[in-house]
């Protein structure tokens, strides 16, 4: 997977590599499935979401620029995964996922691991988790219309956001940087991702 999936199409970063090794993606599959964790696709986790590509998982964790002190947001906690990728990256992980049955699958396999640095919210994820803000990086695992202007607000100053951002069925990664009052984006790969579902994202 490592080498085939996501040396051979750019990722460098030493860090987010040792991370990918040593994270057990299948263990945050449903039994079934077990099999096909190290392919390079998405799998379906059920309740109409999946885990994302190993590839997507590197690149936009790579993206994020992490050096290890950061607390850092996650938006749609799925299968627990890329949570635990970050974990491994940072200091502590917020993640926000609206559906209680993943939420709590999530928190059973993170336990289970040994993962004690991520803190999981249910709730409208587009709303971010302000009482923790401001962080030092987000990290949006759903395709959103546009980039929501609640969660550049719980940015800190020089923080960074990670956003699948587009059409429902189609989007680019995009970064987005805070400088002040404002922000800037930079536009990377196409990418499709399930839709980010809530008050300032995609309705039901």
């Amino acid at each position: 997977m490592l080498d085939e999936q996501i040396i051979a199409r750019g990722v460098r970063d030493e860090r987010v590599l040792n991370a990918m090794r040593t994270v057990p993606r299948h263990e945050f599959l449903p039994e079934a499935i077990r099999g096909m964790a190290y392919e390079d696709n998405a799998l379906p986790l059920g309740e109409g979401q999946t885990i994302s590509q190993p590839y997507m998982v590197a690149r936009m964790t790579e993206l994020l620029e992490l050096t290890g002190c950061e607390r850092v947001l996650e938006i749609g906690t799925g299968s627990g995964y890329q949570a635990a990728v970050l974990a491994k990256l940072c200091e502590k992980v917020y993640t926000v996922e609206r559906i209680k049955l993943l939420a709590e699958r999530a928190r059973a396999t993170l336990d289970r691991l040994g993962y004690r640095t991520v803190a999981i919210k249910v709730y409208d994820g587009t709303y971010g988790w302000k009482e923790m803000a401001p962080f030092d990086a987000i990290m949006v695992t759903a395709g959103a219309p546009d980039i929501p202007v609640s969660l550049v607000d719980q940015l800190k100053d020089g923080g960074r956001m990670v956003i699948p951002v587009g059409e429902r069925y189609g989007q680019n990664l995009v970064t987005v940087l805070k400088k002040g009052d404002s922000f800037t984006t930079e536009k990377h790969i196409p990418c499709m991702f399930v839709p980010l579902i809530g008050n300032h994202g995609w309705k039901d």
